[in-house]
């Protein structure tokens, strides 16, 4: 059963049309069951997160706040020179986007922007199977850099223990504390705060379904902020004869390994290309079973090569798709690259397969999903900061500009108190 491919036109779109409904992860099922979880924490607190844990993950805790300095923890030493590695080069490329408030005269008056951090972040850290130690990174760099002052790693327990790895990054992170509860119990203690958990008021992080819902529902009754809505992991890749197929099956299948309802889209203009494609995915099927049954479910069933007429239209495809990821591999990448709008992170040329940005180039892989990027961005420094505006008005400003003050708040019906507030400062001033 190979993978589909299809001759694709942009004027007829039946052939290519489930991709752009974008299998967005259909949460109002999970959400019906984690309403409840999120109620009882708000109102029973550390007592129900206790209660809610030994019941989802078979743990009876005593303490579900732990302080990271005071754990003893055992990383090779290659291990920690790889996350260290990718913590500077995380840093370096974040570093560069923080902004400076800023001010300017408009009309005579002073208006400007003051940009504050938020005050506290909740990373939260899967556990089990679905470790992912590489995004406390993603997480907690960008938001020490825009100075958010208190962040708690919330990860459930394990019961041999926290994995060594998460607490020693939460020690070189210098994060203020590990929150041992997972699931919809712990991003609803870190939302509300519980007797021993202190509230946060932005979450970020992946997880399941419940732990997405539970966020998606906190984030729609503004209890906290979020990273953009998470669905599946999706990759798209703009590829010419240039390219080798061999490793754009690689780059198809890395995102198929996620989950069987992860996407691979290839957009190209070579027929000859795309079978050669869909027979290396094959062969890597033989050559590499692990987690087979998941990766050839995500390829056969979610997954597609498209045939466009031009690389112009494969682009168009791809502004309409919006993906998570894109890679451009092809003759000239950044020409391709000038008329994409629309992608989480976009990785250019032959030798940048997204398995780099999602460990160790420096940008960020929390990243919208299911086409999420036309209106949000990916997780950065931005994201932690607010834009106070401020503005200093002259009197003389305040003179001048009165009389159309008064007009539009007479307009709007506002004028007695709107436009009495201005007004008493020009009477007074023509005394």
């Amino acid at each position: 059963m190979p993978v589909s491919i299809v001759q694709a036109d942009l004027d007829r779109p039946s052939g290519f049309q489930h991709l752009l409904k974008k299998a967005k992860e259909d949460l109002s099922s999970a959400k019906e069951k984690v309403i409840p979880i999120i109620q009882s924490v708000k109102e029973n607190g550390d007592k129900a997160v206790k209660e809610f844990t030994e019941k989802f993950d078979s743990i009876r805790l005593d303490s579900v706040v732990l302080d990271p300095s005071s754990i003893q923890t055992n990383v090779p030493r290659d291990v920690q020179t790889a996350f260290l590695t990718a913590k500077k080069n995380i840093e370096e490329f974040h570093r560069a986007q923080k902004r400076d408030s800023w001010n300017v005269k408009v009309d005579g008056n002073l208006l400007g922007v003051k940009y504050t951090p938020i005050p506290s972040l909740a990373v939260y850290a899967p556990g089990g199977t679905a470790l992912y130690p590489s995004s406390v990174l993603m997480g907690i760099i960008p938001a020490k850099i825009a100075g958010v002052k208190e962040i708690q790693l919330v990860t459930p327990p394990q019961k041999g223990g926290l994995p060594d790895i998460l607490v020693w990054l939460a020690q070189i992170l210098e994060i203020d504390r590990i929150v041992t509860v997972g699931g919809a119990q712990g991003i609803a203690a870190v939302a509300y705060g519980t007797e021993t958990i202190p509230r946060s008021e932005f979450v970020v992080g992946p997880g399941n379904s419940y732990v997405a819902a539970a966020k998606s529902y906190l984030a729609g009754i503004g209890q906290i902020g979020i990273d953009s809505p998470a669905g599946p992991s999706e990759v798209c890749i703009i590829a010419d004869e240039s390219a080798n197929p061999k490793w754009v099956a690689c780059d198809m299948l890395s995102q198929a390994e996620h989950g069987e309802d992860s996407s691979a889209v290839l957009l190209t203009t070579s027929a000859k290309f795309a079978e050669s494609v869909s027979k290396e995915l094959e062969i890597a099927f033989v050559e590499r079973p692990k987690r087979l049954e998941m990766k050839k479910k995500a390829i056969y069933e979610n997954s597609c090569i498209c045939i466009f007429p031009s690389l112009a239209d494969c682009v168009t495809f791809s502004n309409l798709l919006a993906p998570e990821h894109l890679e451009i591999q092809t003759e000239d990448p950044h020409s391709v690259f000038g008329g994409i709008e629309h992608a989480g992170s976009v990785f250019l040329g032959n030798y940048s397969p997204v398995a780099m940005g999602d460990y160790i180039s420096g940008t960020n892989h929390i990243l919208p999903t299911a086409g999420g990027s036309r209106i949000y961005s990916s997780l950065g420094v931005d994201s932690f900061l607010k834009r106070v505006t401020f503005q200093e008005i002259t009197k003389e400003s305040l003179n001048r500009l009165y009389p159309h003050v008064k007009l539009m708040s007479e307009l709007e019906g506002l004028d007695e108190e709107h436009g009495t507030s201005v007004k008493v400062r020009y009477e007074e001033d023509l005394k």
